[in-house]
């Protein structure tokens, strides 16, 4: 676990409830307690960041402690915020009448299933891009699986697509410049290249496990276990390596009676289990806290076991 805080990205995910955010803010503040400044990143629609800090923090963000930032993303209001910022590019680049005309198509992209996920990836590239000198280390605490595994493979996908608009466009512009004989400069294609390069700066900084990292929450139980397996499975096939898992609610032996013991003897056959699947990758065991986890004081208990 220690090598994880000399990176400067390091993405914590899992399935929903397992502790992802206890896990990150907890990351989060042992580092900035390291003396790194850090900034913690949520895209959990829940908000749970707030609650744990005892805060306010919001999409405008607050400071936690001396090196220690938070910021909330909200993935309605940047779906929001994609829209209006495709509706002005267009502005630049064609008429009023192809704009009224185009409207309904744009609005209702809103709706549509990866909006929120193409809005918080370019969110994410602004976040890199706005804290790669400001902060040491950018900890980001994500959705559910299937939300970030979606979001993680944006680079590539729409990459392809990048190219291949990129490909129609330039013969079209070619075209263009053969029957009219001017050479210009064409916005769209402009557009298009910019969106590519930020495709690509994006895929490299996911891809680089010299500076980013990607850990797996889960508890020990059969579905975590499984979700945890099929995700990292799936980005390590697309190229990204996964720094590893940690356990969390782990039983304490302190912890006594019948109920209690049957319970470790289930949650001891699951962890044999994480440690057959994962060996080396598995980071850190988290124990099951006697009070709920909020505050500082908490998320250092949490802190010491990582």
């Amino acid at each position: 676990m220690a090598a994880l805080f000399d990176k400067k990205y390091v993405f914590f995910g899992g399935k929903g409830g397992t502790g992802k955010t206890t896990c990150a803010a907890a990351f989060s503040l042992k580092a900035s307690e390291m003396k790194k400044k850090v900034l913690l990143v949520s895209t959990d629609p829940a908000h749970s960041l707030s609650d744990i800090y005892d805060t306010s923090i919001g999409p405008k963000g607050a400071q936690l402690s001396d090196n220690l930032f938070a910021i909330e993303i909200d993935p309605e209001v940047e779906a929001k915020k994609y829209i209006e910022g495709i509706k002005r590019q267009l502005s630049g680049v064609v008429s009023n009448v192809v704009i009224e005309a185009l409207q309904k198509q744009i609005d209702a992209a809103y709706m549509s299933p990866g909006s929120e996920e193409a809005a918080i990836f370019d969110k994410f590239i602004e976040i890199m891009e706005s804290s790669e000198k400001k902060f040491d280390l950018v900890v980001f605490d994500t959705a559910p699986t299937g939300h970030t595994l979606r979001l993680l493979s944006l680079p590539k996908l729409l990459g392809l697509w990048i190219n291949s608009l990129i490909e129609k466009r330039k013969n079209a512009v070619k075209l263009l410049e053969k029957a009219s004989g001017v050479k210009n400069d064409d916005p769209v294609l402009r557009i298009l290249q910019n969106r590519k390069n930020m495709f690509e700066k994006a895929w490299n900084i996911l891809s680089d496990f010299r500076q980013t990292a990607f850990v797996f929450v889960l508890t020990p139980e059969r579905l975590p276990i499984f979700e945890t397996e099929r995700a990292m499975q799936y980005l390590e096939h697309s190229g990204i390596k996964v720094a590893g898992v940690v356990v969390n609610g782990v039983i304490p032996q302190a912890a006594e009676g019948a109920f209690m013991n049957k319970r470790r003897e289930v949650q001891n056959r699951y962890i044999r289990e994480i440690h057959g699947k994962f060996k080396e990758k598995v980071l850190a065991e988290i124990d099951l806290l006697d009070e709920d986890i909020w505050g500082i004081d908490n998320l250092r208990r949490i802190a010491e076991m990582l």
